[in-house]
């Protein structure tokens, strides 16, 4: 084995990616190993910002060389929203995944196709106890659907359609969707500093 790292997440469905996607022989572990662990406010203003926050917080509590992400949907034809509230999107009115998305489509509503583009974004940071070591971005674009198609995946995938794709993301396989999501992206450029850092 090379080593194990800490991913800075209790979402399961992140975690699982994390793990399919990771270098043979990284052990991947979530924050659920860690039960008293503190968690940042997601205040910061860009993807990159609320990663640095979580990465560098959980590996000072940790020990640990931590990974931790900030990711989220950004649709044009609504500012960018819902961008890096995409997990608290619509507060007060929408409790779990399906009410977020939900939402979107309907403030999208009377919205035609070639004005519904939207992209996948996934900002990683990577932190170990003596502080930052790098941050990287990817992004898969696409557009929004009419409405929720597909029952894998999480989050916003159900009303995501990748560009060049006919179906959602939901509708994909995992093997598929790992070939062109927005973290898989991130973690190719990730994966040297994390290999770097396993042999120091």
């Amino acid at each position: 084995m090379i080593g194990r790292i800490l991913v800075a997440t209790s979402n399961l469905g992140k975690l699982v990616e994390y793990g399919r996607m990771m270098e043979e022989g990284i052990e991947v572990i979530g924050s659920t190993d860690f039960p008293d662990m503190p968690v940042p406010d997601e205040d910061g203003r860009t993807f990159a910002e609320n990663a640095i926050k979580k990465a560098i917080s959980a590996a000072e509590y940790s020990g640990m060389l931590t990974l931790a992400d900030d990711s989220g949907l950004v649709v044009d034809a609504l500012g960018g929203e819902p961008g890096v509230r995409t997990a608290r999107y619509g507060e007060g009115q929408a409790f779990d995944d399906e009410q977020r998305y939900m939402l979107v489509l309907k403030r999208l509503t009377g919205v035609d196709p070639p004005q519904r583009t939207a992209r996948f974004v996934c900002a990683t940071a990577l932190a170990g106890p003596g502080g930052l070591i790098a941050v990287t971005e990817g992004t898969c674009e696409g557009s929004i659907s009419f409405g929720p198609r597909g029952d894998n995946g999480f989050g916003y995938d159900p009303i995501f359609i990748p560009q060049g794709y006919a179906c959602s993301f939901a509708e994909l396989s995992d093997d598929e969707k790992d070939l062109i999501s927005h973290r898989r992206k991130a973690l190719i450029e990730m994966l040297p500093f994390v290999e770097a850092a396993f042999q120091k």
